[in-house]
Order: C-alpha cells, then structure tokens, then sequence
C-alpha cells in the first residue's frame, strides 16, 4: 500500500486500523439500569452500532465488557500487545478512582478516549472527577448513546492524522 496501516478483513475489504473499545462495570445492565439517566439501549445494541460505523469507517472494532477490574486491566494490557491503534473506554464508576486501569492505559502508546454517556460534570460531585482525564486524548460525555459514535470517529481522525505523519505502524 501506502506505507498505511492496513488490515484485511476475513471478507477481503482494507481495514485501517483496529481499534479497542472497553465496556465498564455495570455496562452488561445498559437498557435495564437507570433508564432516565442510561435510556433503554442495551449493551448489544450499541456494539452493534459501533460495529457498523466501523465497517463504514473500514476499521476494525473489537469489543470487551467485563465487571472485574483485573480482567479489564488484563485486556488493556493484551491490546498493548496486539498493537491495537487506539482504545475507547467507558468504565464506568471506574473512572473515578481506579489508579489501577490509569496506570494501565498510560502503558499504552496509542490514544485512548474516554466516554460517558452521561454528562459527569452534571452528576453527583464525586461523579465530576476523572483519574484518566489528564492522560486521555479527549473525554466525550453527555450525548447518551451517541457518545460512543463521536469516539468511534474521533478515534478514526486520531489514526488518519497519526497515519498522514507515519506514526502508524505497517504491521499488527
């Protein structure tokens, strides 16, 4: 190709890059926890979506949901090693106090973005703070399920201009 990163998927279609998005505690209950707050948009439905917009975007998504914060930072790790060109992660109440998955993500050389889909700035006061805010590339919140979409494309920008440069890698 054109010194891009570049992967083919197993219908024969060149994917630009794979990224890696993390389902956080409590998230296999979107669609029935807190409606008001959350909607009525189960975990599969937006995986679903997020698989579409990836197939138009020609990236490669991998999903992963997991209610154990060792598990979650195990995955982190895994995606450092399979090269994963960016990660999304929404993990939850997580977010605002594991050091554990901060220092995970900050092993990774890729961007990351964080994702809510509710405004935290709007929530409980201890809901306001982020411990991964400061190494993310971007923290997108409040849009409810479009929240994830927005980082889907943000994620595709980061890699184009990451690839324009020639910072991607040509191997996965």
């Amino acid at each position: 190709m054109d010194g891009r990163l570049t992967i083919l998927n197993s219908i024969g279609v060149i994917m630009m890059g794979k990224v890696l998005m993390l389902h956080g505690i409590n998230h296999n209950m979107f669609g029935k926890r807190n409606p008001k707050i959350y909607g009525s948009i189960t975990l599969d439905e937006i995986n679903e979506s997020m698989f579409q917009l990836a197939k138009e975007l020609r990236l490669e998504l991998e999903v992963f949901q997991t209610n154990s914060e060792g598990e979650m930072i195990d995955r982190i790790h895994q995606g450092y090693f399979d090269k994963v060109n960016a990660v999304i992660i929404n993990a939850g109440a997580w977010t605002h106090y594991s050091y554990g998955l901060r220092d995970a993500l900050d092993i990774l050389e890729v961007p990351f973005i964080e994702i809510h889909m509710s405004n935290i700035h709007a929530r409980d006061e201890f809901r306001h703070h982020s411990v991964f805010a400061e190494i993310a590339q971007g923290q997108i919140c409040g849009f409810g399920f479009d929240s994830y979409l927005l980082a889907l494309r943000a994620a595709k920008t980061l890699m184009d201009k990451k690839n324009r440069k020639g910072e991607l890698s040509t191997s996965i």
